[in-house]
């Protein structure tokens, strides 16, 4: 069945609502023919008198209208469910020198001109001697659309310090359980704990989705040469009210008065300071009927409750999107709402979050954090926030980014490069890549001239814990000198970095940063007794290495550990195994749900000392923001082990939507109201390293890790633009764009255009085989050795249709020998080392085999 997302019943009990039958696909129109409107003649047929009200109806949305001595819209429905039911449904506002004028309160009655698809409804004003506002309202239908179009004037330009159009009123704040927004970024109702209180966000488009019905409205404004701004208000009257406002410059907040950063607000009070005056405006509000289970439909998710999987990506793993500028980890709801820029897996969100808008929302962010959190000299700040409380003394810059109280984190820098390179394979955007290459190449650089002695290992800016000052995600643990969790950041960067810049045509960068991992890794690994990390009595890699030779942090930190064997740099098997055979062995005797930070405690000295007694906080309790390294680490090795875990978070989800910052060691209870993107990790780490789905600049490389219940999934899975389907049995694993399949029994590489399919054996950076044909067909891959290569082309509609093979990778002017079912020829490769020829697809089993001579 397909799957969708439910909000936890811990949010909202649900509503049971009666069975409505479709709205039929008319549009019609009700005509007011009391004293109270100026109503223009009817055309025969068109339009049908129905006492007070207006209604426009496009079989989906029904929208009443009430322009007696007001102009507003009082009513609503979508599908028969009304979710505006009031007077001031719908209306416009001014605010001007602390008085409010609105469409409810008019000067004078609108003329009201109906057409066959319009209302047009004139001469609204409002206002009094001080400023008066004239607007024309014009409501058509467009498509599958109903449009509101509204006209401004006003009688002298004057700075507003407030400015609505429209507001829109819902039933309740249990009408909607969130709003998505444009660039991938929710506005979640359930972080409305008070009353009133208030979130804004520069977008242009809602799209509002209760979990109880597939009922959703879609709401996009258009405004040419103006900003666009949107405030949702948790009102004491228990109403959630939407309100948009444009202005030509910039709508910046309205606090605090030192940094005017802050986008929620508890207790009354605008989010938005005053916008310019100007002579008129002229705005479009589009509202859309939306299928919000069809819109959000993940597939078939066997062996996993698949409505949590898509709540928790749709929920959780959005929260950190503060703003259409600024994505992070940490809630929009969180006091100073800080965002982490010392977190590398940003961009991975967005790999099961699975959102075009999302995606490109991200590539926005990071070039304003080019343009903004990069000093001179390449160091990358670590944080943002709504103000500077957090921030050391003097060290922020006027966009809010800073560096922290508890030292200087040195994980910003490699992350930002890993966000970007991530986020260049989700997308496959070469020139927006081209862009980062500079800002990029900066970060790195700083990064690298901290290795001073030359051994391949970074050294932070702090040499021991006696400074009282931490270097990385983890921060108030004192981690020092050469630090194995920056580190281990820092390889992951340069892996993926290196690989972009011979993307981008420059080998010898590509080499430096390739050679520089090379070196990290071969010191990482060295015993602590030898200059390295490896802890050979505690079996796990050691937190750090101060100046003085002391090695600190022996206890199994785990994110140091799950990033050595998930990114690469412990690659030896017996290391694994020690290092998740011990995770493993002493989660089961503590029976805790999801993996601590660490399995032991800090010594003394190491860390801040109310982190004692163990364990507390970051000395030991439960964070779920490392989950995906988690997963990745397990799923190769035992991914029975992975797999529980990721059900583990989604029970957990299921009790209390993971609406913390982390959970308790102790008794494995929530603890901390920052709730962070980063709960959602694990779940993230389901579709990357269980699933296999790793969308890479030129392919969707497929690698799955499956256990027998998984068997039967079939996901629904967007790459690059591409609706994709992608079904998962043991070592049976197709991915189908609509009128192309490839099916193997290993792992592989994907890319397709409209006729045009690309196989690339294994993790293989460039194709193998290529496919064209004008029909439809299916590529079977039986088997693809140096030796021999045999596979089949089928035929999706019975017909033998034709198709021409393109075999690359090949020995170079070699002779093979080419069986086609019982046809055997010789076929010489080319200098390039590739054969071409042409074949028609068949509709039984017959197989074509290369085999070298």
């Amino acid at each position: 069945m397909p799957q969708h997302f439910l909000t936890p019943s811990i949010f909202h009990r649900k509503r049971m609502l009666p069975n409505r039958s479709l709205v039929k696909l008319v549009l019609l129109f009700f005509i007011n023919t009391g004293t109270n409107c100026l109503p223009a003649p009817a055309a025969a047929g068109e339009l049908q008198s129905s006492g007070k009200t207006y209604v426009i109806d496009n079989g989906k949305i029904q929208l009443v209208l009430d322009c007696g001595n007001k102009a507003s819209v009082v009513s609503m429905a979508l599908n028969g469910r009304k979710v505006i039911d009031a007077p001031d449904g719908m209306y416009t506002s001014v605010r001007f020198q602390e008085k409010t004028y609105t469409s409810l309160h008019l000067l004078r009655r609108p003329a009201v001109v109906p057409g066959k698809n319009n209302i047009v409804i004139k001469n609204i004003t409002y206002g009094d001697g001080k400023l008066s506002v004239m607007e024309t309202w014009t409501f058509l239908k467009k498509g599958n659309h109903l449009v509101w179009q509204i006209a401004r004037e006003f009688s002298k330009k004057v700075p507003l310090t407030a400015s609505s159009t429209p507001v829109i009123n819902f039933k309740s704040i249990k009408t909607w359980d969130g709003a998505f927004q444009g660039y991938g970024g929710l506005a979640w109702f359930y972080l409305f704990t008070e009353k009133p209180s208030s979130y804004g966000v520069h977008s242009q488009t809602s799209r509002f989705w209760n979990s109880g019905n597939a009922d959703g409205l879609d709401v996009y404004i258009s405004s040419p040469g103006n900003q666009v701004a949107m405030t949702y208000k948790f009102t004491a009257e228990d109403r959630l009210s939407y309100s948009i406002a444009v202005s030509p410059q910039a709508i910046t907040p309205l606090m605090d008065k030192d940094t005017h950063r802050r986008l929620f607000i508890r207790g009354d009070g605008n989010v938005w300071g005053p916008v310019p005056g100007v002579s008129k405006t002229d705005l479009s509000v589009m509202f859309t009927y939306a299928d919000n289970h069809k819109r959000y439909d993940r597939g078939h998710l066997a062996g996993v409750n698949g409505n949590q999987v898509s709540a928790v990506l749709n929920t959780i793993a959005r929260i950190g999107v503060i703003d259409s500028l600024h994505y992070g980890g940490n809630s929009w709801a969180t006091p100073y709402g800080p965002i982490c820029l010392h977190e590398q897996y940003i961009a991975q969100l967005g790999l099961g979050i699975n959102d075009p808008g999302y995606l490109k929302g991200y590539k926005a962010c990071l070039d304003f954090f080019r343009d903004h959190a990069i000093k001179e000299d390449g160091r990358v700040y670590s944080r943002w926030a709504y103000t500077n409380e957090d921030a050391a003394p003097g060290q922020y810059n006027k966009y809010g980014f800073y560096e922290a109280q508890w030292g200087i984190l040195m994980d910003s820098n490699p992350d930002y490069v890993s966000n970007v390179a991530d986020l260049f394979d989700l997308t496959g955007d070469n020139n927006w890549v081209s862009g980062q290459q500079q800002a990029c190449e900066k970060a790195l650089d700083w990064i690298l001239n901290r290795d001073k002695n030359h051994n391949g290992l970074v050294e932070m800016m702090n040499e021991n814990q006696d400074e009282h000052k931490s270097s990385d995600w983890i921060d108030i643990v004192w981690a020092s000198y050469e630090n194995a969790f920056v580190n281990a950041k820092l390889y992951y960067a340069l892996i993926k970095w290196a690989k972009i810049e011979k993307v981008l045509g420059n080998q010898t960068k590509a080499e430096f940063y390739a050679g520089f991992a090379a070196k990290l890794k071969e010191s990482f690994n060295k015993p602590t007794s030898q200059g390295g990390l490896w802890d050979e009595e505690n079996k796990c890699y050691a937190h750090w290495r101060d100046k003085r030779g002391a090695i600190h942090g022996r206890n199994m930190v785990t994110p140091v550990n799950f990033m050595a064997i998930a990114y690469g740099i412990c690659d030896q098997q017996d290391r694994q195994k020690q290092i998740l055979d011990g995770i493993e062995q002493q989660m089961q005797q503590e029976k805790l749900f999801f993996w601590p930070l660490t399995m032991t405690s800090y010594e003394p000295g190491e860390l801040r000392k109310d982190q004692l007694p163990f364990p507390n906080y970051e000395n030991g309790d439960l964070f779920l923001s490392w989950g995906a390294v988690g997963v990745a680490a397990y799923a190769k090795y035992q991914p029975q082990i992975a797999l529980k875990y990721v059900k583990n978070v989604l029970e957990q989800y299921g009790k209390d939507g993971l609406a913390f910052q982390r959970y308790s060691r102790k008794d494995q209870s929530g603890r901390g109201d920052d709730i962070l993107a980063g709960n959602s990790l694990a779940i993230v780490g389901l579709y990357q390293s269980i699933y296999g789905v790793n969308p890479l600049y030129n392919r969707l490389y497929l690698d799955p890790h499956l256990t027998p219940e998984l068997s039967g999934t079939m996901l629904r899975y967007r790459y690059h633009d591409q609706f994709l389907k992608i079904r998962l049995n043991p070592r049976d694993y197709t991915i189908s764009d609509g009128r192309i399949e490839l099916n193997t029994a290993g792992k592989f590489g994907f890319s397709s255009t409209d006729n045009l399919l690309n196989y690339f054996n294994e993790d293989n950076e460039n194709p193998a085989m290529q496919v064209t044909g004008s029909s439809r067909f299916k590529l079977i891959i039986d088997s693809w050795t140096d030796q021999q290569k045999t596979f089949k082309i089928t035929s999706s509609n019975g017909k033998p249709e034709p198709v021409t093979c393109h075999i690359m990778e090949l020995r170079p002017s070699m002779t093979y020998r080419l069986a086609i079912g019982g046809k055997v020829s010789m076929i010489k490769s080319d200098s390039k080392g590739e054969i071409v020829f042409a074949e028609k697809t068949s509709a039984g089993s017959r197989k074509i085999s290369i085999t070298a001579l």
